[in-house]
Formats: structure tokens, C-alpha cells, sequence
């Protein structure tokens, strides 16, 4: 009898352990089961420092233009350190002109990349120019073009006999005194050697009062990698299928009696509104 109670005590034993391994597989296998989503805009990633040139410019425009004298050819350095470096470079360019209270909203505007639309915006201005082909950056003076400094001034010289460029709300214009000048819109991408040679020459006769300088974004390499978006809840919602009948026959009607008497019996502060209803 011994042999056989050893038997059994080592079945149940095994029993047992088969059984805690099947719901330890069973809960590994539930919780595997879970779904990741990724939400991603139609258009490509767009630079951060596009993107806090456009903070600075909701603060103010006199903000915006400092900020850009600052990092006109920042993107240099994009090339020799990492992103997490370049990004910091940026956080403390933007430090010059901003408190802590506002470095952390251009960190939380970073992080759900607030104003990746507005780049977007003016690279789709740009297409619709159409830049001239082989062109990091461009102008356009009252409907002509060039992607030349040295052809500036002599676009400008019959300026006033073309038709004057219709500008934006968000466009970003050079201080000035005076608005009835000849426009000159640069496309060019902040940051950029080019950016900086045209941006020179163009500031320049602005201050002169010779041109109304106009900024806009023109990115002429966008990045290949997508642009994810932060800050976007989506809801997996699980529908049950399956259907119970239930008798109809069986439903409890309330009687208007009952209604009314369970209304006299709410009174609030004195009042018994059953009965100043009827």
C-alpha cells in the first residue's frame, strides 16, 4: 500500500505543477497580447530649430529676429553632435531671450511638436512657388526669382511696376519703419550658410529702408525619417458579440402613483416640488 501512496502523492504533485505552468503561460501569453500605436503626420520630421524660431515668434517679432541673429548658421553643428546635444544648443540659445518659466514651455512645445505644422505650412507655400531647381535657398521679389545675391539688385530696380506679393499672417518681416517698399520674401532654412549669406545682404537694405524683408521657412532636403506626434491618446475598444434574449412579457411596469409618490417624498429645504408642479 506504501508503493501506492507514494504513486499518488507524486501524481498530484506532478498534476499540480502542470497545472500552475499552464496559467503561468497563460497569464505571460495575456499580458504579451498588448497594442502599441504610433501616430504619424503626412509630412516629414521638421528641424527644432525651425520650430523654436516660431515659439520665440508667438512671444514677439522683436524676439523671433534676435533669436535668428543667433543661430544663423547653428545647423552647422547638427552634422558633428548628436541630438541630444544639438537639442540642448538650442534650449540654451533660446535661454538668452527667455526665463525658466518659458524654456519649459518650448521643452513641452518640443515634445508634442506644437509647431511642426506651421513649418510645414510655409514648405508648402514654397512648393507652390516653385523653387528653382538646385537651390538651397531662393527669393522672390514681386514674382521673380533667383537663388543669386548679385541678381537682387537687379530685380529690384522694376519692382514697382510688378504686382505686389500678397503676405500672410504668420509670415515673419524684418523691423522697419516703412511698409510701402519693394517686397523681398527669403526662402531658405534658418541656420544654413546660405540662410546666412542672404540673410545679411537682405538685413542690411532693410535697415536701409530700401526693402520690406520677408522670412519664410524652405527646408530643400527634408528629413526621410517620419514625423511622430506626442501627446495623442487612441482607445482600442473591444465590442462583445454575443447577444442574450431576454423576455419581453416580464418587464415591470411603474405605475404613475408610484412616481408621484416617490416625488412628494423628495423634499428639498421645505419645498415638495410634486406638489407645486400639479
Amino acid at each position: 500500500m506504501a508503493p501506492a501512496k507514494a504513486t499518488n502523492v507524486v501524481q498530484l504533485l506532478l498534476g499540480s505543477t502542470a497545472l500552475w505552468l499552464s496559467q503561468l503561460g497563460a497569464g505571460t501569453v495575456a499580458a504579451s497580447k498588448s497594442v502599441t500605436a504610433h501616430l504619424a503626420a503626412k509630412w516629414p520630421e521638421t528641424p527644432l530649430l525651425l520650430e523654436a524660431s516660431e515659439f520665440m515668434a508667438e512671444e514677439s517679432n522683436e524676439k523671433f529676429w534676435q533669436f535668428l541673429e543667433t543661430v544663423q548658421e547653428l545647423a552647422i553643428y547638427k552634422q558633428t553632435e548628436s541630438d541630444y546635444s544639438y537639442y540642448n544648443l538650442i534650449l540654451k540659445k533660446a535661454g538668452q531671450f527667455l526665463d525658466n518659466l518659458h524654456i519649459n514651455l518650448l521643452k513641452f512645445a518640443f515634445s508634442i511638436r506644437a509647431y511642426s505644422p506651421a513649418i510645414q505650412m510655409f514648405q508648402q507655400i514654397a512648393a507652390d512657388e516653385p523653387p528653382p531647381d538646385g537651390c538651397n535657398a531662393f527669393v522672390v521679389i514681386h514674382k521673380k526669382h533667383t537663388c543669386k545675391i548679385n541678381e537682387i539688385k537687379k530685380l529690384l530696380k522694376k519692382a514697382a511696376s510688378r504686382t505686389r506679393p500678397y503676405l500672410f499672417k504668420g509670415d515673419h518681416t524684418f523691423p522697419t519703419n516703412k511698409e510701402n517698399l519693394p517686397v523681398v520674401i527669403l526662402y531658405a532654412e534658418m541656420g544654413t550658410r546660405t540662410f546666412s549669406a542672404f540673410h545679411k545682404v537682405l538685413s542690411a537694405k532693410a535697415q536701409n529702408e530700401e526693402i520690406l524683408y520677408v522670412l519664410r521657412h524652405y527646408i530643400q532636403k527634408p528629413s526621410s525619417r517620419k514625423m511622430y506626434l506626442s501627446g495623442y491618446g487612441v482607445e482600442l475598444a473591444i465590442k462583445s458579440t454575443e447577444y442574450k434574449a431576454l423576455d419581453d412579457t416580464q418587464v415591470t411596469t411603474v405605475t404613475n402613483t408610484t412616481i408621484e409618490d416617490e416625488t412628494e417624498a423628495n423634499e428639498v429645504q421645505g419645498f415638495l416640488f410634486g406638489k407645486l408642479k400639479s
